[in-house]
């Protein structure tokens, strides 16, 4: 490792970071509504066996690289391999393309905590309110989503410019438990209301009539936004864990950890959805947690109180997966400019910042304009999401499949203990995660040109 390289603090340290990184938007909001979209129960259970599969094995690929290299992802790709250098390049893309667009979401949360704060339940249930605010036709400073999203970019600015141990690793400490707890508190008021226990069967029950392949092909896809992968992150991350600490009991914490909170997540959502409309509302898409839950909250009684704690954790998840996010950038101008962390974090602030507010005035003022027939925000999730990260993560089980050989990565979990889990990770990355990957870009070609829909 680098001289001088930040590291966390010790395994607990790394575990909540990690975990802070992988619980964001895509377990609270993108979890439950596909849960909700394919047959809950069984879509639970797809879900449920692939992220101790597939989700398992990327994910100590990805870190066993990141420690041993001691290097972000354009280095540590570099060093594996020269013929692969180009593949750090790609998987440092991702991160450059979705930390803009999800600080705009970010924003779009602390909008409505703010809303919640202020008693205004009432407004935020009305239909029209989401796309008012997201279009710039709100009026006044406060209903500017630029505003918003300046404030969740400065915030996460402010957790990076910290460092590794005092900034990420502390932050991580107090809001993954925070978190946790505040959705504990959701999920079991969520449980006791009138009609709540239908959603909850729906939810935990899985009906095999439901399963089909774009069930999987969901299940897959979520993998990467649930956990983090393919993005650079995990590797960032792994550079910074201290070669004693166990590797394989690290992810197999993480694991759990995001797996737990996307589970409470369908729990807080999907039976309050189904109490409020008898389940009319369950396919709500996207849309669930900005139109359909300010709708369940504001005709609650106490529906303020409860909206505002929601928002409050989903905050604390968006928070942790942009730090990670930033971070991974910052750490690649670090590694390959040479800045110091001020200068780097000033730079991607003002990057994000700019790339952003193409996203951020994307349904508003900008919408006329459009790529590939989407909006700012649409493309920038397509790319990077639906193309670059099966194509890095397929390239990885390659690399490490093929090229330099599983034994890079075992040699590296076996160096801090045990890797009971060894023959599963060397099948999938070598056989079937690149089939399951081909299979996730296909889908997701097939479903921009029309043919399918996931």
């Amino acid at each position: 490792m680098k001289q001088g390289r930040s590291s966390f603090s010790n395994r607990l340290g790394f575990v909540l970071a990690a975990a802070g990184s992988a619980v964001g938007l895509g377990n609270i909001w993108r979890f439950p509504y596909l849960a909700a979209k394919y047959g809950g129960g069984i879509f639970l259970l797809v879900y449920l066996i692939l992220a101790v599969t597939f989700g398992f094995s990327l994910m100590i690929t990805e870190i066993a690289i990141g420690r041993k290299t001691g290097l972000s992802c354009i280095d540590a790709y570099q060093k594996l391999s020269r013929n692969f250098s180009f593949l750090g390049w790609l998987a440092a893309l991702v991160p450059v393309i979705i930390a803009p667009y999800y600080c705009v979401i970010g924003g779009w949360v602390i909008k409505y905590f703010f809303e919640f704060l202020r008693g205004h339940a009432a407004l935020t249930a009305q239909e029209s309110f989401f796309s008012q605010f997201i279009s710039v036709a709100e009026g006044g400073i406060l209903g500017n989503p630029l505003l918003w999203f300046a404030v969740f970019v400065l915030l996460t600015a402010a957790v990076v410019l910290f460092g590794v141990e005092k900034g990420i690793e502390k932050a991580s400490r107090v809001m993954m438990p925070l978190l946790v707890v505040l959705s504990v508190v959701v999920a079991v008021y969520s449980l006791t209301l009138p009609g709540a226990v239908e959603g909850l069967k729906y939810y935990l029950l899985p009906d095999f009539k439901d399963f089909s392949t774009t069930t999987v092909l969901a299940a897959m896809g979520q993998l990467f936004y649930s956990m983090s992968l393919a993005m650079g992150i995990m590797i960032t991350y792994g550079s910074y864990m201290k070669k004693e600490e166990h590797l394989e009991k690290s992810v197999g914490q993480i694991e759990v950890f995001d797996t737990a909170i996307a589970f409470i997540a369908g729990l807080m959502i999907i039976p309050a959805v189904f109490a409020f409309s008898g389940g009319a509302d369950i396919n709500a898409g996207p849309g669930l947690m900005f139109v359909t839950l300010p709708r369940v909250f504001g005709s609650m009684t106490g529906g303020n109180v409860i909206g505002m704690v929601f928002f409050l954790l989903v905050l604390f998840a968006a928070l942790t997966s942009s730090i990670s996010l930033m971070e991974t950038v910052v750490s690649m101008c670090m590694d390959r400019l040479h800045w110091n962390r001020k200068v780097s974090v000033l730079a991607v602030t003002v990057g994000i910042l700019a790339l952003g507010t193409l996203s951020c005035l994307g349904y508003g003022p900008l919408s006329a304009v459009t790529v590939l027939g989407m909006a700012f925000l649409d493309f920038f999730d397509f790319i990077s999401n639906s193309i670059l990260m099966p194509v890095v993560a397929f390239l990885t089980c390659i690399l490490v499949g093929h090229v330099v050989g599983t034994k890079v990565v075992s040699d590296e979990v076996e160096a801090s203990g045990s890797f009971r889990r060894k023959k599963l990770f060397e099948v999938m990355i070598r056989w079937i995660a690149p089939v399951c990957l081909v299979v996730i870009l296909a889908g997701e070609i097939l479903k921009i040109l029309g043919v399918i829909s996931i």
